[in-house]
């Protein structure tokens, strides 16, 4: 059976995230004449913007209603309450409960009703040296149906072209200066993403240092029970190279409190001075969108509670 021939005998459903490239990815089927479901997995932490931006921007702009789906444990934060830890390289446990797990529950049903699903999604070789690796089909057995990756081959200006081409406005906090959506943020953010959160919003560092709090607490509980050495305070963000601690530059280890993290993003050569002239990422947002002439978004701060 040829790609065009399994397509057309498939219900295709689009991993729709709010980012550039998931959208991308609808834009494409839709002008390819393809009909689709879009889904959403709700993490509950994403910025308020890109939750706005699914439920309301891009059923206008895909054509297609989008389905908003949650996991049993009711949104990140829940779930790291109830392991009592924070995910980490080595157990990477929120992307398997947040969004693989709910997808598989949900293709499943579409098998059981006697449909026979894909799964598109909006994934780009150039993303990532992991990524580059990837074939436009394969089959995976994590969410028992094909993946499909139209626009595996991409660029970035192809992303951005089809959004022009269809008039759609991207998902504001691209024009912030974010370089990608989701989670808000990433346990394994970059630097500028740490900065632009704790410049933008200041109420998700307070509500991640909070988290911290009660994780600490929970790890030595853990460790009083099974009579283990507590290890330190459980931090949010995770790095695969140490740091140099940009208050007291004592080197650090690969976890970071959320507040040393927002310190050192905005600090240059190391962490060993502030980054005082840094370009505004807004700046650089709009500029990578070609619409320097449009003043950047006034993007709400996230919910503190």
């Amino acid at each position: 059976m040829t790609p065009e021939e399994r397509i057309a005998t498939s219900a295709v459903v689009l991993s729709v995230s709010g980012g550039k490239d998931s959208t991308a990815t609808g834009l494409l089927l839709r002008e390819r004449g393809i009909q689709f479901r879009a889904v959403h997995m709700d993490t509950g932490w994403e910025h308020q913007a890109t939750e706005r931006y699914v439920r309301d921007d891009l059923p206008k702009a895909l054509g297609v209603e989008v389905e908003i789906i949650q996991g049993r444990h009711g949104g990140m934060e829940n779930l790291i309450r109830s392991k009592g830890m924070f995910p980490s390289r080595v157990i990477r446990f929120c992307t398997q409960e947040l969004k693989v797990f709910p997808m598989r529950d949900y293709l499943a049903r579409l098998i059981d009703s006697g449909h026979d699903p894909i799964n598109a999604v909006g994934i780009r070789s150039g993303e990532s040296a992991a990524r580059s690796r990837l074939t436009e089909w394969d089959e995976s057995d994590a969410i028992g149906c094909p993946v499909w990756r139209p626009i595996i081959a991409w660029s970035l200006d192809d992303v951005v072209a089809i959004h022009k081409r269809h008039g759609v406005q991207p998902n504001p906090l691209y024009l912030l200066g974010a370089t990608r959506v989701g989670c808000w943020p990433c346990i394994f953010a970059r630097k500028d993403e740490i900065r632009l959160i704790a410049d933008s919003d200041p109420g998700r560092i307070s509500r991640i240092d909070a988290l911290e709090a009660e994780v600490a607490i929970a790890a030595l509980e853990r460790s009083k029970r099974n009579g283990t050495e507590y290890k330190g305070d459980p931090a949010w963000f995770q790095n695969p190279t140490s740091r140099t601690d940009p208050v007291t530059g004592v080197r650090a280890g690969n976890c970071w409190p959320i507040r040393d993290a927002a310190a050192w993003s905005r600090t240059a050569r190391g962490g060993k001075q502030l980054d005082l002239f840094a370009p505004p990422l807004a700046e650089e947002g709009c500029a990578r969108w070609g619409m320097c002439e449009t003043a950047a978004p006034d993007v709400p701060e996230t919910r503190t509670s």
